[in-house]
């Protein structure tokens, strides 16, 4: 029997060799840590950040379609829209004085290639000025500012009118910034939160303090990483960041916690006795053993994300995985040189050692008496709950963020609709190219089919583009819907299907259509089309972190099961809560009757990675259990009682995180962070507490086939406190 103070025979493992140099030298190990996440930081601000280009967003026939339009020098440039309304205050010809003094102050800044003359609505409530700028969309991003503060001019001059700018340059910026407040307060939200729990845990400030911080280096050395990275990776912008502090929390937290409790654990167990770096070297046999397990799944799931082939994807798979490294090297290596060096001062008051006296443990052990008894009736009980909840993903739909899914507090997106209201050529446009010989006639056809069709604006007649070279021709044609619309769908597949009968009887005609709706259908169906990849990778790739921590066949194809079951859970709930109407006022959103594209998958592989990670450490306890010679059926009891209060502190912890993110007002976040809230609950409550003992009671010795683990070999230089009790499961 593995008792405190034993020392295995054989081979000592990389991670308690580590831990006992770290906790013998301290200072090395801390300065070591601070200098290496110095470096890290600095080589990320020296090198920069590599923002990924416009090419590399290109995907499926829309993206060929760019790429004519890129190589023909017919990419429309970028535009953003001065729109005037009048008020009830309005008097006269106003707003005619107000777009002549838009014009001139337009006219006069150097990022602007033109100015548009002002056109009025049909109803004369509002005129409109295009102002053409300069370069590229990423170029207008950083000259859109100019613009705003020209036209915020404009209208502190003009009180009685509404006067506002809008386009992809202002719209983007405003969303960005917005976003990163959000992300600001998310952090002044979870980082005390967290705090305030791992306190309740640990009943000691300086131990509640020590995993926030290392989750905080542990994204700031990340960020550095990333930015290193980019110039393999290119940073795609947006929710990158976002994820990155969300999985930093996440698994920096845990995995401190992990280290912590098991620490303790030792300690308590030996009555004290033996001292902190001796049970920093115990705990380094199991947790951390555990810890690496579970960094590799977490990081060969995110791994799973560059199938999919898109500068997206990559950039939140790189920045994830890097964190998530970064964290894992933080729990090996400082981590035990802290616990060593602050020794008594994070072990807690009387309160704390109350809490430890097992009484969550022995909660526990009574909820599962009753599912490893009637294991049958329990595993079904699970799988239907699981089947209930996950059913809804058959009718999941996909859909992308288009410049209506942005909150409308954001003035250029609710300038956006309004000038889509009364100018309903602004909206979102197909962008049709063709290439060959006299390339206008067949858009000229195209063109005369839409005339008088209600799913294409009228309001303006579409107009031909013809290249320099006279062989590539552009055709817009507006579409008076959001692009994420029933009637935008319709319209995109009217003007495919009509295309090829328009360039009919032409030879080597080469033809793509492209656009807002366009890119955005395409872009989801590249999702759908990668999906069934990215499942079989991740899939495989929990099958074998499971069989290389477990060496068994059974347990990994099991644990794999479950994953996918969490996965399955979390995508009905999302299509439950947002392609209906129910949660708008809770959770603070507005339906968009879809989800979007990229969460099935985030979620996918974020949540495999933190499932295995539970899975790796409630599986080593029960295992560690069947080496002391324990039946397997009660071995199931001991580990899941024996972890319940680290597993249980770090879903709590993980459930706080992922809840912060709902406060980010933009409806990917909040779909990815009730996706995983959901699941991790799903996993600690269903998952843990019913399928899995019930599952394994039900295999019993056959869930470690092939091979049983042997019982320990190891001597005892002590004999140890009894360890919590646990009640014996009748059978």
């Amino acid at each position: 029997m593995r008792t405190t103070g034993q020392q295995p025979r054989g081979r000592v493992p990389v991670t308690v060799r580590t831990a006992q140099w770290c906790a013998t030298h301290p200072w090395k190990a801390i300065s070591g840590w601070v200098l290496l996440l110095a470096l890290c930081i600095g080589a990320g601000a020296a090198a920069g950040m590599n923002k990924g280009s416009f090419a590399d967003f290109w995907i499926g026939e829309a993206g060929r379609a760019e790429a004519m339009a890129s190589g023909s020098g017919l990419t429309p440039p970028p535009v953003e829209q001065v729109l005037i309304e009048r008020t009830a205050r309005t008097a006269g010809d106003e707003p005619t004085a107000a777009a002549g003094e838009i014009r001139r102050r337009m006219d006069g800044l150097p990022a602007v290639e033109s100015v548009g003359e002002p056109v009025a609505a049909h109803d004369g409530g509002a005129l409109r000025i295009a102002v053409t700028l300069r370069g590229d969309r990423e170029t207008a991003k950083k000259d859109v500012d100019a613009l705003l503060a020209q036209t915020a001019a404009v209208q502190r001059a003009h009180p009685d009118l509404r006067i506002e700018q809008t386009g992809s340059a202002s719209i983007s910026v405003a969303v960005n910034d917005k976003q990163g407040r959000d992300l600001q307060r998310t952090e002044m939200i979870s980082l005390p939160v967290t705090f305030l729990i791992l306190f309740v845990v640990f009943g000691a400030v300086l131990a509640a303090g020590i995993p926030v911080l290392l989750a905080v280096f542990a994204f700031a050395g990340s960020v550095g990483l990333y930015g290193l990275a980019s110039w393999v990776f290119p940073d795609a912008g947006g929710a990158a960041l976002s994820v990155i502090f969300m999985m930093g929390m996440a698994v920096g937290v845990d995995y401190s916690l992990f280290y912590l409790k098991r620490a303790r654990e030792e300690r308590d167990r030996s009555g004290g006795t033996i001292s902190h770096a001796r049970a920093v070297e115990l705990a380094a046999e199991t947790s951390g053993r555990a810890v690496v397990d579970s960094g590799l799944a977490v990081a060969l799931s995110l791994a799973a994300l560059y199938l999919v082939g898109d500068v997206i994807f990559s950039s939140i798979a790189t920045g994830a995985i890097l964190v998530t490294l970064v964290a894992v090297g933080g729990s090996l290596t400082v981590l035990p040189a802290l616990l060593a060096k602050l020794g008594h001062r994070m072990d807690g008051g009387r309160l704390a050692r109350r809490r430890r006296a097992g009484g969550e443990g022995r909660l526990w052990a009574r909820l599962l008496r009753p599912v490893v008894r009637r294991p049958l009736v329990a595993l079904i009980t699970g799988l239907v709950a699981t089947v209930a909840l996950a059913a809804p993903a058959l009718g999941m739909r996909l859909g992308t963020e288009g410049k209506e899914t942005f909150p409308d507090s954001i003035p250029a997106v609710a300038a956006y609709d309004r000038l889509v209201t009364a100018f309903p050529s602004e909206g979102p446009a197909h962008l049709v190219l063709v290439r060959g010989e006299d390339p206008a006639a067949p858009l000229r056809k195209l063109a005369e089919a839409t005339r008088g069709d209600a799913l294409f604006a009228q309001d303006r007649a579409p107009v031909v583009r013809t290249a320099e070279d006279g062989r590539t021709a552009l055709l817009a044609l507006p579409v008076p819907y959001a692009a994420n619309s029933p009637e935008a769908a319709r319209s995109l597949e009217r003007v495919r299907g009509r295309l090829p009968a328009a360039v009919e009887g032409v030879p080597g005609l080469q033809w793509a259509v492209s656009g807002e709706i366009a890119a955005g259908a395409d872009y989801a169906a590249h999702q759908r089309e990668r999906l069934p990849w990215v499942v079989l990778f991740v899939a495989l790739a929990t099958l074998a972190i499971m069989y290389a921590a477990f060496r068994s066949v059974v347990m990994a194809a099991l644990g794999t099961l479950l994953n996918l079951a969490a996965v399955l859970v979390a995508w009905g709930v999302l299509t439950l809560v947002f392609q209906g109407t129910w949660a708008q006022g809770p959770l603070g959103f507005e339906s968009l009757g879809f989800v979007g594209s990229r969460t099935p998958l985030l979620v996918l592989a974020i949540l495999v990675g933190l499932s295995t990670d539970y899975q790796i450490f409630v599986v080593s306890r029960i295992r560690e259990a069947v080496e002391r010679g324990v039946p397997t059926r009660q071995a199931v009891v001991d580990g899941i009682a024996g972890s319940a209060s680290v597993v249980t502190s770090a879903a709590v912890i993980m459930v706080s995180v992922f809840v912060s993110f709902l406060f980010i007002d933009r409806i990917e976040m909040k779909q990815i962070a009730v996706g995983l809230t959901v699941a991790v609950l799903f996993d600690a409550i269903v998952l843990r507490a019913i399928i899995l003992p019930s599952a394994m009671a039900l295999l019993g010795e056959r869930v470690w086939w092939p091979r049983r683990p042997a019982k320990a070999e190891v001597r005892t230089t002590r004999v140890p406190a009894p360890a919590m009790p646990v009640t014996p499961v009748e059978v």
